[in-house]
Protein backbone atom coordinates (compact mmCIF):
# COMPACT_ATOMS: atom_id res chain seq x y z
CA UNK A 1 0.00 0.00 0.00
CA UNK A 2 1.55 3.30 -1.03
CA UNK A 3 1.44 6.28 1.28
CA UNK A 4 3.29 9.57 1.54
CA UNK A 5 6.37 9.93 3.69
CA UNK A 6 6.67 13.07 5.85
CA UNK A 7 8.89 14.63 3.16
CA UNK A 8 6.09 14.16 0.62
CA UNK A 9 7.76 11.33 -1.27
CA UNK A 10 5.84 8.11 -1.89
CA UNK A 11 6.87 4.93 -0.13
CA UNK A 12 5.59 1.42 -0.24
CA UNK A 13 4.60 -0.14 3.08
CA UNK A 14 5.93 -3.60 2.14
CA UNK A 15 9.35 -2.26 1.15
CA UNK A 16 9.26 -0.11 4.27
CA UNK A 17 8.56 -3.07 6.56
CA UNK A 18 11.38 -5.11 5.04
CA UNK A 19 13.70 -2.09 5.39
CA UNK A 20 12.57 -1.79 9.00
CA UNK A 21 13.25 -5.45 9.70
CA UNK A 22 16.66 -5.14 8.06
CA UNK A 23 17.48 -2.12 10.23
CA UNK A 24 16.24 -3.79 13.37
CA UNK A 25 18.03 -7.05 12.75
CA UNK A 26 21.27 -5.30 11.90
CA UNK A 27 22.86 -6.51 15.11
CA UNK A 28 21.73 -10.08 14.65
CA UNK A 29 18.90 -9.75 17.13
CA UNK A 30 15.28 -8.72 17.02
CA UNK A 31 15.22 -5.14 18.27
CA UNK A 32 11.62 -5.15 19.44
CA UNK A 33 9.04 -7.78 20.29
CA UNK A 34 5.36 -7.64 19.46
CA UNK A 35 2.83 -7.29 22.24
CA UNK A 36 -0.57 -8.69 21.41
CA UNK A 37 -2.24 -9.24 24.76
CA UNK A 38 -5.56 -7.35 24.76
CA UNK A 39 -7.95 -6.34 27.55
CA UNK A 40 -11.61 -5.88 26.61
CA UNK A 41 -12.44 -3.62 29.55
CA UNK A 42 -10.64 -0.96 31.58
CA UNK A 43 -11.59 -2.88 34.74
CA UNK A 44 -9.51 -5.87 33.62
CA UNK A 45 -6.32 -3.77 33.42
CA UNK A 46 -5.77 -3.59 37.21
CA UNK A 47 -5.57 0.19 37.22
CA UNK A 48 -5.77 2.36 40.34
CA UNK A 49 -9.36 2.91 41.47
CA UNK A 50 -9.05 6.70 41.18
CA UNK A 51 -7.61 6.43 37.68
CA UNK A 52 -10.55 4.24 36.62
CA UNK A 53 -12.93 6.86 38.01
CA UNK A 54 -11.22 9.50 35.88
CA UNK A 55 -11.36 7.32 32.74
CA UNK A 56 -15.09 6.70 33.14
CA UNK A 57 -15.81 10.32 34.09
CA UNK A 58 -14.05 11.43 30.89
CA UNK A 59 -16.65 9.49 28.91
CA UNK A 60 -14.71 6.36 27.95
CA UNK A 61 -16.76 3.19 28.30
CA UNK A 62 -14.86 0.56 26.34
CA UNK A 63 -11.18 0.75 25.41
CA UNK A 64 -10.30 1.35 21.72
CA UNK A 65 -7.99 -1.11 19.90
CA UNK A 66 -4.81 0.78 20.88
CA UNK A 67 -6.02 1.16 24.48
CA UNK A 68 -6.86 -2.56 24.77
CA UNK A 69 -3.27 -3.45 23.91
CA UNK A 70 -1.26 -0.36 24.79
CA UNK A 71 -2.14 0.69 28.33
CA UNK A 72 -0.96 -2.41 30.25
CA UNK A 73 2.58 -2.78 28.81
CA UNK A 74 3.18 0.92 29.47
CA UNK A 75 1.88 0.52 33.04
CA UNK A 76 4.33 -2.39 33.49
CA UNK A 77 7.19 -0.01 32.80
CA UNK A 78 8.10 -1.48 29.40
CA UNK A 79 9.51 0.67 26.60
CA UNK A 80 6.80 0.82 23.93
CA UNK A 81 6.48 1.76 20.26
CA UNK A 82 2.80 2.29 19.57
CA UNK A 83 1.77 2.89 16.02
CA UNK A 84 -1.75 4.02 15.18
CA UNK A 85 -3.45 6.97 13.51
CA UNK A 86 -4.77 10.11 15.14
CA UNK A 87 -8.24 9.77 16.61
CA UNK A 88 -7.83 6.20 17.88
CA UNK A 89 -7.25 6.99 21.55
CA UNK A 90 -3.43 7.19 21.73
CA UNK A 91 -3.44 10.18 24.09
CA UNK A 92 -5.53 8.43 26.74
CA UNK A 93 -3.31 5.34 26.31
CA UNK A 94 -0.08 7.02 27.38
CA UNK A 95 -1.82 9.36 29.86
CA UNK A 96 -3.25 6.30 31.67
CA UNK A 97 0.17 4.60 31.62
CA UNK A 98 1.82 7.70 33.12
CA UNK A 99 -0.90 8.33 35.74
CA UNK A 100 -0.79 4.71 36.92
CA UNK A 101 2.95 4.94 37.69
CA UNK A 102 3.35 8.34 39.32
CA UNK A 103 4.31 8.70 42.95
CA UNK A 104 1.81 11.36 44.05
CA UNK A 105 3.64 11.99 47.35
CA UNK A 106 6.62 13.26 45.37
CA UNK A 107 6.03 16.71 43.91
CA UNK A 108 8.73 16.59 41.26
CA UNK A 109 8.52 16.03 37.51
CA UNK A 110 8.40 12.24 36.95
CA UNK A 111 7.08 12.16 33.37
CA UNK A 112 7.97 14.26 30.35
CA UNK A 113 5.75 14.24 27.25
CA UNK A 114 6.84 15.94 24.00
CA UNK A 115 4.45 16.96 21.21
CA UNK A 116 5.05 18.79 17.90
CA UNK A 117 2.64 21.74 18.37
CA UNK A 118 1.60 23.84 21.32
CA UNK A 119 -2.08 23.10 20.58
CA UNK A 120 -1.45 19.36 20.87
CA UNK A 121 0.67 19.82 24.03
CA UNK A 122 -2.15 21.82 25.66
CA UNK A 123 -4.68 19.21 24.54
CA UNK A 124 -2.60 16.42 26.18
CA UNK A 125 -2.32 18.53 29.35
CA UNK A 126 -6.14 18.75 29.49
CA UNK A 127 -6.62 14.99 28.95
CA UNK A 128 -3.96 14.14 31.57
CA UNK A 129 -5.63 16.49 34.11
CA UNK A 130 -9.11 15.15 33.35
CA UNK A 131 -8.12 11.47 33.63
CA UNK A 132 -6.08 12.20 36.75
CA UNK A 133 -8.59 14.49 38.47
CA UNK A 134 -9.32 12.02 41.32
CA UNK A 135 -5.56 11.42 41.74
CA UNK A 136 -4.96 15.18 42.15
CA UNK A 137 -2.25 15.11 39.48
CA UNK A 138 -0.35 18.33 38.78
CA UNK A 139 0.42 18.82 35.08
CA UNK A 140 2.01 21.80 33.32
CA UNK A 141 2.36 22.56 29.61
CA UNK A 142 5.70 24.16 28.67
CA UNK A 143 5.24 25.62 25.20
CA UNK A 144 6.65 28.48 23.14
CA UNK A 145 4.82 31.80 22.99
CA UNK A 146 4.09 31.83 26.74
CA UNK A 147 5.93 33.50 29.61
CA UNK A 148 9.24 31.83 30.49
CA UNK A 149 9.05 33.39 33.95
CA UNK A 150 5.59 31.90 34.56
CA UNK A 151 6.88 28.45 33.49
CA UNK A 152 9.77 28.82 35.94
CA UNK A 153 7.41 29.87 38.74
CA UNK A 154 5.08 26.88 38.26
CA UNK A 155 7.97 24.41 37.92
CA UNK A 156 9.58 25.75 41.10
CA UNK A 157 6.36 25.00 43.06
CA UNK A 158 6.44 21.47 41.64
CA UNK A 159 4.47 19.34 39.18
CA UNK A 160 4.19 15.59 38.50
CA UNK A 161 4.09 15.79 34.68
CA UNK A 162 5.44 18.23 32.11
CA UNK A 163 3.96 18.21 28.60
CA UNK A 164 5.60 20.47 26.07
CA UNK A 165 7.13 21.34 22.74
CA UNK A 166 10.83 20.47 22.30
CA UNK A 167 12.18 24.05 22.17
CA UNK A 168 10.67 25.28 25.43
CA UNK A 169 11.26 22.00 27.27
CA UNK A 170 14.95 21.99 26.28
CA UNK A 171 15.22 25.61 27.41
CA UNK A 172 13.69 24.77 30.83
CA UNK A 173 16.00 21.75 31.28
CA UNK A 174 19.05 23.75 30.26
CA UNK A 175 18.22 26.53 32.74
CA UNK A 176 17.60 23.77 35.33
CA UNK A 177 14.15 25.26 35.98
CA UNK A 178 12.93 21.80 35.03
CA UNK A 179 14.89 19.28 37.11
CA UNK A 180 15.42 15.89 35.49
CA UNK A 181 16.43 13.98 38.66
CA UNK A 182 13.02 12.30 39.18
CA UNK A 183 11.98 11.85 35.54
CA UNK A 184 11.34 8.15 34.96
CA UNK A 185 9.00 8.26 31.92
CA UNK A 186 9.55 9.96 28.57
CA UNK A 187 6.87 10.02 25.86
CA UNK A 188 7.19 11.23 22.27
CA UNK A 189 3.74 11.84 20.80
CA UNK A 190 3.26 12.18 17.03
CA UNK A 191 6.96 11.27 16.66
CA UNK A 192 6.73 11.25 12.84
CA UNK A 193 5.33 14.77 12.87
CA UNK A 194 8.03 16.00 15.26
CA UNK A 195 10.81 14.63 13.10
CA UNK A 196 9.32 16.05 9.90
CA UNK A 197 9.22 19.45 11.62
CA UNK A 198 12.95 19.27 12.26
CA UNK A 199 12.95 18.70 16.03
CA UNK A 200 15.33 15.75 15.82
CA UNK A 201 18.39 17.53 17.24
CA UNK A 202 16.41 19.03 20.10
CA UNK A 203 14.93 15.63 20.98
CA UNK A 204 18.46 14.16 21.07
CA UNK A 205 19.65 17.07 23.23
CA UNK A 206 16.77 16.55 25.67
CA UNK A 207 17.57 12.81 25.92
CA UNK A 208 21.14 13.64 26.92
CA UNK A 209 19.85 15.61 29.93
CA UNK A 210 17.57 12.85 31.24
CA UNK A 211 18.52 10.07 33.69
CA UNK A 212 20.07 7.00 32.01
CA UNK A 213 17.44 4.49 33.23
CA UNK A 214 14.19 5.85 31.87
CA UNK A 215 11.06 4.33 30.36
CA UNK A 216 10.45 5.52 26.78
CA UNK A 217 7.17 5.50 24.85
CA UNK A 218 7.07 6.46 21.17
CA UNK A 219 3.63 7.11 19.66
CA UNK A 220 3.34 7.70 15.95
CA UNK A 221 1.01 7.22 12.98
CA UNK A 222 3.88 6.24 10.66
CA UNK A 223 7.40 5.03 11.45
CA UNK A 224 9.84 6.78 9.12
CA UNK A 225 13.50 5.66 9.31
CA UNK A 226 14.42 8.70 11.49
CA UNK A 227 11.85 7.59 14.08
CA UNK A 228 13.34 4.11 14.06
CA UNK A 229 16.79 5.57 14.54
CA UNK A 230 15.54 7.39 17.65
CA UNK A 231 13.95 4.23 19.02
CA UNK A 232 17.14 2.32 18.34
CA UNK A 233 19.32 4.78 20.16
CA UNK A 234 17.24 5.36 23.24
CA UNK A 235 14.99 2.38 23.88
CA UNK A 236 15.63 -0.82 25.78
CA UNK A 237 13.96 -4.00 24.41
CA UNK A 238 10.79 -2.15 23.39
CA UNK A 239 7.52 -3.88 22.60
CA UNK A 240 5.76 -2.78 19.45
CA UNK A 241 2.00 -2.40 19.28
CA UNK A 242 0.67 -1.87 15.80
CA UNK A 243 -2.94 -0.99 15.08
CA UNK A 244 -3.26 -1.47 11.36
CA UNK A 245 -5.12 1.00 9.23
CA UNK A 246 -8.08 -1.32 8.68
CA UNK A 247 -8.56 -1.61 12.46
CA UNK A 248 -8.60 2.15 12.78
CA UNK A 249 -11.84 3.87 13.34
CA UNK A 250 -13.53 5.94 10.71
CA UNK A 251 -16.45 4.04 12.19
CA UNK A 252 -19.35 6.18 13.30
CA UNK A 253 -18.38 8.91 10.84
CA UNK A 254 -20.69 9.13 7.82
CA UNK A 255 -18.69 10.43 4.86
CA UNK A 256 -20.06 12.15 1.77
CA UNK A 257 -18.87 14.19 -1.17
CA UNK A 258 -20.48 17.10 -2.99
CA UNK A 259 -19.65 17.50 -6.63
CA UNK A 260 -18.92 21.26 -6.94
CA UNK A 261 -17.15 20.98 -10.33
CA UNK A 262 -15.32 24.34 -10.11
CA UNK A 263 -13.36 25.99 -7.29
CA UNK A 264 -15.46 29.18 -7.59
CA UNK A 265 -18.68 27.27 -6.91
CA UNK A 266 -17.50 26.02 -3.51
CA UNK A 267 -18.47 29.19 -1.65
CA UNK A 268 -22.14 29.14 -2.70
CA UNK A 269 -22.31 25.45 -1.79
CA UNK A 270 -20.92 26.26 1.67
CA UNK A 271 -23.47 29.08 2.15
CA UNK A 272 -26.27 26.65 1.24
CA UNK A 273 -24.97 24.37 4.00
CA UNK A 274 -24.47 27.16 6.57
CA UNK A 275 -27.82 26.68 8.36
CA UNK A 276 -26.92 23.02 8.82
CA UNK A 277 -23.42 23.97 10.03
CA UNK A 278 -24.71 26.34 12.67
CA UNK A 279 -27.00 23.74 14.29
CA UNK A 280 -23.95 21.86 15.45
CA UNK A 281 -20.24 22.60 15.93
CA UNK A 282 -18.36 22.38 12.66
CA UNK A 283 -14.77 22.58 11.46
CA UNK A 284 -14.01 23.64 7.87
CA UNK A 285 -10.59 22.65 6.53
CA UNK A 286 -8.80 24.51 3.72
CA UNK A 287 -5.26 23.98 2.47
CA UNK A 288 -3.62 27.40 2.88
CA UNK A 289 -3.48 30.16 5.47
CA UNK A 290 -4.40 32.71 2.79
CA UNK A 291 -7.55 30.76 2.06
CA UNK A 292 -8.50 30.70 5.75
CA UNK A 293 -8.48 34.53 5.70
CA UNK A 294 -10.24 34.78 2.35
CA UNK A 295 -13.02 32.34 3.23
CA UNK A 296 -13.52 33.98 6.64
CA UNK A 297 -13.93 37.40 4.99
CA UNK A 298 -16.36 35.96 2.42
CA UNK A 299 -18.47 34.26 5.10
CA UNK A 300 -18.52 37.36 7.30
CA UNK A 301 -19.54 39.55 4.35
CA UNK A 302 -22.67 37.36 4.13
CA UNK A 303 -23.26 37.89 7.88
CA UNK A 304 -22.34 34.31 8.73
CA UNK A 305 -20.62 34.00 12.14
CA UNK A 306 -17.36 32.05 11.87
CA UNK A 307 -14.02 31.83 13.72
CA UNK A 308 -10.71 31.21 12.01
CA UNK A 309 -7.28 30.05 13.09
CA UNK A 310 -3.96 29.29 11.36
CA UNK A 311 -0.23 29.24 12.02
CA UNK A 312 0.44 32.90 11.13
CA UNK A 313 -1.69 34.17 13.99
CA UNK A 314 0.03 34.94 17.28
CA UNK A 315 -0.41 32.39 20.06
CA UNK A 316 -2.66 34.56 22.23
CA UNK A 317 -5.15 35.13 19.39
CA UNK A 318 -5.19 31.41 18.56
CA UNK A 319 -5.81 30.53 22.21
CA UNK A 320 -8.72 32.99 22.49
CA UNK A 321 -10.31 31.63 19.29
CA UNK A 322 -9.90 28.00 20.35
CA UNK A 323 -11.36 28.84 23.77
CA UNK A 324 -14.42 30.45 22.13
CA UNK A 325 -14.85 27.39 19.93
CA UNK A 326 -14.39 24.88 22.77
CA UNK A 327 -16.88 26.75 24.94
CA UNK A 328 -19.41 26.74 22.11
CA UNK A 329 -19.76 30.52 21.82
CA UNK A 330 -18.46 30.19 18.27
CA UNK A 331 -19.89 27.28 16.28
CA UNK A 332 -17.98 27.24 12.98
CA UNK A 333 -14.16 27.12 12.83
CA UNK A 334 -12.14 27.55 9.62
CA UNK A 335 -8.59 26.20 9.84
CA UNK A 336 -5.66 24.50 8.06
CA UNK A 337 -4.02 21.07 8.49
CA UNK A 338 -1.45 22.58 10.85
CA UNK A 339 -4.05 22.51 13.60
CA UNK A 340 -5.86 19.33 12.56
CA UNK A 341 -4.10 17.28 15.24
CA UNK A 342 -4.69 19.78 18.03
CA UNK A 343 -8.47 20.13 17.74
CA UNK A 344 -10.30 17.63 19.87
CA UNK A 345 -13.55 19.34 20.62
CA UNK A 346 -16.00 16.87 22.07
CA UNK A 347 -19.04 18.44 20.43
CA UNK A 348 -17.74 18.65 16.84
CA UNK A 349 -20.06 16.52 14.78
CA UNK A 350 -19.48 17.94 11.28
CA UNK A 351 -16.23 18.40 9.37
CA UNK A 352 -16.19 19.97 5.92
CA UNK A 353 -13.17 19.48 3.68
CA UNK A 354 -13.64 22.67 1.66
CA UNK A 355 -10.33 21.62 0.08
CA UNK A 356 -9.44 17.93 0.02
CA UNK A 357 -6.17 17.24 1.88
CA UNK A 358 -3.03 17.05 -0.26
CA UNK A 359 -2.13 13.63 1.20
CA UNK A 360 -4.55 10.77 1.98
CA UNK A 361 -3.09 10.31 5.53
CA UNK A 362 -4.25 13.79 6.51
CA UNK A 363 -7.84 12.84 5.74
CA UNK A 364 -8.05 10.79 8.94
CA UNK A 365 -6.29 13.48 10.99
CA UNK A 366 -9.01 15.88 9.89
CA UNK A 367 -12.17 13.88 10.04
CA UNK A 368 -11.03 11.94 13.10
CA UNK A 369 -12.01 15.17 14.85
CA UNK A 370 -15.68 14.72 13.97
CA UNK A 371 -16.19 11.34 15.59
CA UNK A 372 -13.39 10.88 18.12
CA UNK A 373 -13.34 7.30 19.31
CA UNK A 374 -16.86 6.13 19.99
CA UNK A 375 -18.59 9.36 18.95
CA UNK A 376 -20.71 9.91 15.83
CA UNK A 377 -20.03 12.48 13.13
CA UNK A 378 -20.45 13.53 9.51
CA UNK A 379 -17.73 14.53 7.03
CA UNK A 380 -18.54 16.35 3.77
CA UNK A 381 -15.90 16.63 1.04
CA UNK A 382 -16.13 19.33 -1.64
CA UNK A 383 -14.84 17.80 -4.88
CA UNK A 384 -13.97 19.75 -8.04
CA UNK A 385 -13.08 18.05 -11.31
CA UNK A 386 -9.40 18.45 -10.35
CA UNK A 387 -10.02 16.63 -7.04
CA UNK A 388 -11.50 13.43 -8.45
CA UNK A 389 -8.12 11.68 -8.43
CA UNK A 390 -7.49 12.56 -4.77
CA UNK A 391 -10.98 11.41 -3.76
CA UNK A 392 -10.33 8.09 -5.43
CA UNK A 393 -6.90 7.86 -3.70
CA UNK A 394 -8.51 8.49 -0.30
CA UNK A 395 -11.13 5.80 -0.92
CA UNK A 396 -8.54 3.20 -1.91
CA UNK A 397 -6.17 4.25 0.92
CA UNK A 398 -8.86 3.56 3.54
CA UNK A 399 -10.57 0.83 1.56
CA UNK A 400 -14.01 2.44 1.63
CA UNK A 401 -16.60 4.14 -0.55
CA UNK A 402 -17.64 7.78 -0.04
CA UNK A 403 -21.23 8.38 -1.19
CA UNK A 404 -22.75 11.52 -2.70
CA UNK A 405 -24.36 13.84 -0.12
CA UNK A 406 -28.10 13.23 0.30
CA UNK A 407 -30.57 16.12 0.56
CA UNK A 408 -31.45 15.41 4.23
CA UNK A 409 -27.97 16.12 5.67
CA UNK A 410 -29.45 17.94 8.72
CA UNK A 411 -31.22 14.73 9.79
CA UNK A 412 -27.87 12.89 9.96
CA UNK A 413 -26.41 15.16 12.65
Amino acid sequence: MAGAAPDGSQFDARQFDSKMTELLNAEGQEFFTSYDEAYDTFDAMELKEDLLKGIYAYGFEKPSAIQQRGIVPFCKGLDVIQQSQSGTGKTATFCSGVLQQLDYELLGCQALVLAPTRELAQQIEKVMEALGQCLKVKVHACVGGTSVREDQRILSIGVHVVVGTPGRVFDMLRRQSLRADHIKMFVLDEADEMLSRGFKDQIYDIFQLLPPKIQVGVFSATMPPEALEITRKFMNKPVRILVKRDELTLEGIKQFYVNVEKEEWKFDTLCDLYETLAITQSVIFVNTRRKVDLLTEQMQSKDHTVSATHGDMDHKTRDVIMHEFRSGSSRVLITTDLLARGIDVQQVSLVINYDLPTQPENYLHRIGRSGRFGRKGVAINFVTMDDERMLSDIQSFYNMVIEELPANVADLL
